[in-house]
C-alpha cells in the first residue's frame, strides 16, 4: 500500500476525470434519451422510425466503436472538437478538458442515451393510457401531455432502471482510457506497469474506489426513489 499512498494525489486526479466524464455524459444522455422517448411514443411516424432506428443502431454497436467514431471518423466529416480546451479546477487538481475528452464524452452520451430511452419508455408504458386520452380530449397538445402528465410519472417509474443505466455509464468511462484520457483505468495501468510487485494492492484500491462510487450512486437513486414514490 506504500505505492498507493505515495501516488494518492495522482489517483485522486484520475478519478476526478472519471467523475467528470460520468457527470457530463450522464446529463447529456438523460436529455437526449428523454427526447428519443418522446419521439418513439409520439404521433409522428417519421420521428418514431428515427427514434427506433437510433436505438437499434446504437444498442447493437460496441461502445468502443462509438467512441472511436467520434475521435477518428467524425473529424473527417467536419465534426471536430478542437475548440474545446478548458481547465476545470477540482479539489484534487486541475482537470484538462480537451478535444479527446470531448469526443469521449460525446461518444458515451450518444451510447448511453439509447439505454436511457428504453428505460424511460418502459416507464411511459406503465402510465395508464386513459390519462393521456383524457388530456387530449380536453385539448391539451402532445407536448403538454408529455411534459405535465406522462413524463413526470414515467420518471418515477423508471428510477431503478435509470439508476442501472447510470451505474453502467460510470463503469463504461474506463473505455475512454483507450483514447488517452487520463482517467482511473489509465492511471491504474500505469501504476501496474511501474510497480509490478504491488499489483494486488493497486487492483484492490481501484476496485474499492469504484465500488464506493457505485454505492454512492445507488444510495442517491434509492433516496430519490423513496422521495418521489407515489403511494
Amino acid at each position: 500500500m506504500d505505492v498507493v499512498w505515495e501516488h494518492r494525489e495522482a489517483i485522486a486526479l484520475a478519478f476526478a476525470y472519471t467523475v467528470l466524464l460520468f457527470v457530463f455524459a450522464g446529463i447529456g444522455s438523460l436529455i437526449i434519451g428523454t427526447v428519443l422517448t418522446a419521439m418513439r411514443v409520439g404521433p409522428i411516424g417519421v420521428l418514431r422510425w428515427v427514434g427506433t432506428g437510433y436505438v437499434t443502431l446504437v444498442r447493437n454497436t460496441p461502445l468502443l466503436i462509438v467512441i472511436f467514431f467520434f475521435r477518428l471518423a467524425a473529424p473527417k466529416m467536419d465534426l471536430r472538437f478542437d475548440f474545446v480546451d478548458i481547465v476545470v479546477p477540482t479539489a484534487v487538481g486541475d482537470v484538462r478538458i480537451n478535444n479527446i475528452f470531448a469526443a469521449c464524452t460525446v461518444g458515451l452520451t450518444v451510447y448511453t442515451a439509447a439505454f436511457v430511452c428504453e428505460a424511460l419508455r418502459s416507464g411511459v408504458n406503465a402510465v395508464p393510457l386513459g390519462q393521456a386520452e383524457a388530456a387530449r380530449a380536453v385539448g391539451m397538445p402532445f407536448t403538454g401531455v408529455m411534459r405535465y402528465i406522462i413524463l413526470p410519472q414515467a420518471f418515477r417509474a423508471s428510477i431503478p432502471p435509470l439508476a442501472n443505466v447510470q451505474i453502467a455509464l460510470l463503469k463504461n468511462t474506463t473505455v475512454a482510457g483507450a483514447l488517452g484520457v487520463a482517467e482511473a483505468f489509465v492511471r491504474m495501468r500505469g501504476l501496474l506497469n511501474d510497480y509490478a510487485t504491488a499489483r494486488t494492492a493497486i487492483f484492490i484500491t481501484f476496485a474499492v474506489i469504484f465500488v464506493i462510487l457505485v454505492e454512492v450512486l445507488s444510495f442517491v437513486a434509492h433516496r430519490f426513489e423513496r422521495r418521489v414514490r407515489v403511494a
